[in-house]
């Protein structure tokens, strides 16, 4: 049976469970649990007969042949044993609950897993299963769940860019479900002939990430086991903290990553006798940061900075503040670019997220030696946002729209880079050439240029756009009240 055949068996399935009340998250956490425990099934069984620290009352077998009651009782059960259990089972199943509406349902779920035969199928027909059921879970904006799916054609343009080679190591410390880890594997076993020491490597040791959210993070282990990353007694290659909290002593070669979108890092605390929650902003006091910030997006490119070895490379998608902001934003941009080589911005259109109106841009940069010379001696910005127009549906970005970028950047050949844009012949040129002395001159080092004449129709513009804009607006000016305010209220005082 196809990968798209099995796809569309599963998604029906997750199409019976919605109409009985369970989520799509719902399900494909569910599936997690029992799609793990049928491979290690099979894996424990011939030609593999590999230990995979199942106890004996957890196995496959144990579910099969069950109903009612009996099943639902049984299969709690095993999912309590299974969490306290340690390496990746632990991680897997650690606070897992049956959200299975019924004992029915759940039945049905195990007779379709039950039925396919999981490693007997190469790790692309896997992960493309499960790719695909995670694509089309963050397409339905309303469980929030694309907050943590990067568009595929932009990580694969990434990491074209990139080209991270075999016997490497490859962090990304908000990792979501892990699409650019697993971009990175498959660039690395398409683009070189691998010998039997560097595909361990790259199974055990080549990839490493953090996320915050525990079922985001179950999501990613399971993505990146079903594509051979990991193994069953191993210590799990994603780490579930906040990855701003600390430096964690470890230093990569590549770092690749997009960082949650939002204003501000907030946390919830008592304030005042009736102890009512109210949010506060939370800042990361760390000694190895330019600046203290509350601004989530700037604390994780001081981050990368310093996790990235010294010759290492990282590309970074970040939202507009972090190329304007003052104060704060203003040194991160400063000490980037004095103590690495931020050699390319990729200005990103709109429509393109599952959260509506983002403006996004990837930044490019190697991580370089101390020295008193500015490492940066000239930045180059591709933009794809002037009068670019797509949507999630009918006009999706593809990796075909970003080729000429591709063409643009020249990955391995970047000192031989050709400007398209001409003041007299072509100016709107989209690949443009900013000298340090030109950067370094212009107000707050802002980064955030354009140069193109828009040319844009409001009748293009998708009304999630608009209304995007004008809530960016709204706050920008609620933002600028609450200051001045302050500033009143101190004066008064």
């Amino acid at each position: 049976m196809s990968a798209s055949t099995i796809n569309q068996k599963i998604w029906n399935m997750a199409t019976v469970l919605y109409n009985d009340g369970v989520s799509n998250s719902d399900y494909l956490e569910q599936l997690t649990y029992l799609l793990f425990l049928k491979m290690a099934d099979e894996y424990s069984k011939p030609p593999y007969n590999r230990p995979t620290g199942l106890p004996e009352d957890c196995r496959w077998e144990c579910l099969a042949g069950k109903s009612g009651a009996e099943l639902f009782d049984t299969y709690k059960k095993m999912l309590d044993k299974l969490g306290a259990q340690g390496g990746m089972l632990q991680e897997i199943f650690a606070g897992a609950q049956n959200k299975m509406s019924s004992p029915a349902i759940l039945a049905r779920v195990i007779q379709m897993i039950g039925t396919e035969t999981w490693t007997a199928m190469s790790q692309d027909v896997k992960g493309d299963i499960y790719e695909g059921l995670l694509q089309r879970i963050a397409e339905d904006t309303k469980s929030g769940a694309g907050q943590y799916f990067t568009p595929r054609p932009l990580i694969n343009t990434i990491i074209k860019c990139v080209q991270p080679k075999p016997e490497k190591t490859v962090c990304d410390p908000c990792c979501g479900s892990g699409g650019f880890l697993l971009a990175a594997k498959s660039y690395i076993e398409e683009a070189y002939q691998l010998d039997a020491d560097q595909k361990k490597f790259l199974k055990n040791e080549a990839f490493h990430g953090w996320e915050i959210v525990p079922a985001t993070r179950r999501l990613c282990l399971m993505n990146l086991f079903l594509h051979n990353i990991g193994d069953f007694n191993d210590v799990p290659p994603i780490t579930r903290n906040d990855a701003l909290l600390s430096d964690p002593g470890m230093r990569f070669d590549y770092v690749l990553t997009n960082p949650p979108f939002g204003k501000k890092a907030t946390l919830k605390a008592a304030a005042g006798e009736d102890g009512e929650l109210v949010d506060e902003e939370l800042s990361y006091s760390r000694q190895d940061f330019w600046a203290t910030s509350s601004n989530k997006q700037l604390n994780f490119v001081q981050h990368i900075h310093t996790i990235l070895k010294t010759g290492g490379t990282a590309a970074v998608v970040v939202p507009d503040n972090v190329l304007f902001e003052g104060g704060a934003g203003e040194t991160v941009r400063r000490k980037l670019l004095e103590t690495a080589n931020l050699h390319t911005i990729l200005r990103l259109p709109t429509g393109i997220f599952y959260k509506p109106g983002v403006k996004a841009n990837v930044i490019f940069f190697e991580n370089r030696p101390g020295s008193e010379r500015v490492q940066t001696r000239e930045v180059w910005i591709y933009d794809y946002r002037t009068n670019v127009h797509h949507t999630l549906k009918q006009h999706p970005m593809t990796e075909t729209d970003l080729t000429d970028f591709l063409d643009c950047y020249k990955p391995g050949h970047i000192d031989e880079r050709d400007e398209t844009y001409s003041e007299d012949n072509n100016p709107d040129g989209r690949w443009r050439r900013f000298t340090i002395d030109e950067i370094m001159g212009r107000d707050k080092l802002s980064l955030d240029i354009t140069w193109i004449k828009t040319g844009e129709d409001i009748s293009e513009i998708a009304l999630s756009d608009l209304l995007a804009s004008i809530h960016e607006k709204s706050d920008a000016i609620a933002d600028a009240v609450e200051q001045l305010e302050a500033l009143l209220g101190d004066i008064e005082d």
